[in-house]
């Protein structure tokens, strides 16, 4: 890949000889564009997501790889406010949008009839002049490094900034003759082809390794599989179980279950008492976890309620009833305080063995049965009290964590090189894009 297209093809080296060999006309953006423009914000305009809303309302968010993506948590709006919508901002092919606020400098072409969706105000729409510049070649050019780093000095706003719709008017681009703008397009999406390409392979090799981890994960915890296991495992197994690996609920395992009482976000502290807060078990932590990330003053706590080394936390409150009651080990020595909406749970096994069996797709089908898809999912003691999970003896479960630390770690190695990866394949294609798209200016 890099060395076919790390320097300027031949082809473009005799177009830019034969058009611009003294360099390359640079314009305000305003001289290449029919219009800027940007959509219209519900105000009093209309609302979102009535019953009647079939229309998706696009925002900086739906703004994803130079396209729009849509998600289940796009906002919609009905007929009559996309029609007010399209008669401020009259989207069409070829459009090139733009974030102006929050997240600036985001960007997508419009690429099919835009019939069902329209953006908000503060994505703006830019309409090239197709005799002049042809739009993925603008798009790829307000990606570019020397661009950015222009239109970056006119940002404004704090906290929520933005980027004048004047202001990006006057940028200055460089706007070669269109068979050269054209094929820098061709080998631009050539490009950002392969690259997408191989970060899906990436992925997917990642995924691959994840689903084998787990199914291996879950078959050595269900031990009335058939699969095979490491030889030490089953001696174990066959000298400490010969009847069988005995079944028992959390309420059996456990000597004391609790809830925590909450801590506000405003009582957060930069040290102080090492506190978990519900939202960070879903965020933040994995199977097990032996520092916090938060803290608080104990003093400002009313009702205090501690964990210490071993407990199992679960989280009761969540969005998804596949993720309900997601739990974590706690293996560090500091004894912490515990917030709302999680639950305490004491025991005496190998607090490793308890988060892997507690995270396997049995375990977590008994987190969720019984719950209702709404807003806000809730567990609580007594159901957590009702799940049964197998309980070996200690040598068997510390042999079987020793087992899965390994497969942990090697899917750890995994998901923390996926990203290094991506971002090096990324920072090629950004060094590439910025090459090409830098011209001398006509003297």
């Amino acid at each position: 890949m890099e060395a076919k297209l790390v320097r300027k093809s031949p082809k473009l080296k005799e177009l830019i000889a034969e058009y611009c060999p003294d360099g390359v006309e640079y314009f305000e953006l305003e001289k290449v564009i029919t219009s800027l423009k940007t959509g219209l914000n519900p105000r009093k305009n209309f609302q979102l997501n009535t019953p009647d809303a079939n229309n998706y309302y696009v925002t900086v968010r739906e703004l994803s790889g130079n396209k729009v993506r849509f998600f289940d948590k796009t906002d919609k709006v009905n007929d009559s406010a996309l029609k007010l919508i399209n008669n401020r901002s009259n989207l069409e092919i070829n459009d090139i949008l733009f974030s102006g606020t929050g997240t600036v400098g985001r960007t997508a072409i419009v690429e099919s009839e835009p019939k069902n969706w329209d953006i908000k105000e503060g994505v703006y729409v830019i309409k090239p002049k197709l005799e002049l510049i042809q739009p993925k070649f603008l798009l790829y050019i307000l990606n570019s490094s020397s661009i950015v780093k222009k239109y970056e000095k006119s940002i404004v706003g704090s906290p929520v900034i933005s980027l004048p719709m004047g202001d990006l008017r006057k940028q200055l681009i460089p706007v070669p003759p269109l068979p050269i703008q054209e094929e820098i397009v061709r080998m631009l999406d050539t490009f950002t082809e392969l690259k997408t390409e191989l970060e899906e392979k990436l992925e997917a090799e990642l995924d691959a390794r994840i689903l084998q981890y787990e199914y291996y994960r879950d078959n050595l915890l269900d031990f009335n599989s058939d699969i095979s296991r490491p030889p030490r495992l089953t001696h174990l197994l066959q000298t400490l179980c010969p009847d069988g690996v005995e079944y028992k609920s959390l309420n059996q395992i456990s000597h004391k279950m609790y809830r925590g009482a909450g801590i506000k976000r405003d009582q957060l502290t930069e040290s102080g008492t090492p506190c978990v807060r519900y939202g960070e078990i879903y965020t933040t932590y994995g199977l097990f976890f032996d520092k916090c990330v938060s803290f608080t003053d104990s003093n400002t706590i009313t009702s205090k309620k501690y964990f210490s080394y071993g407990d199992i936390l679960f989280a009761i409150t969540g969005e998804k009833i596949e993720e309900i009651s997601k739990s974590t080990a706690y293996l560090g020595n500091d004894t912490c305080l515990v917030g709302g909406d999680i639950v305490v749970m004491k025991h005496n096994e190998n607090p490793k063995y308890i988060s892997y069996v507690l995270s396997t797709r049995e375990a977590q089908i008994q987190k969720s049965s019984g719950k209702i898809k709404s807003k806000v999912v809730h567990s609580s003691v007594p159901e957590l009290g009702k799940i049964r999970v197998p309980v070996p003896p200690l040598p068997i479960q510390d042999e079987i964590v020793a087992i899965l630390d390994r497969f942990e770690a090697l899917v750890t190695d995994l998901k923390d090189g996926l990203p290094a990866e991506i971002a090096a394949r990324r920072k090629q294609y950004e060094y590439y894009r910025n090459q090409l798209l830098t011209f001398p200016p006509l003297n």
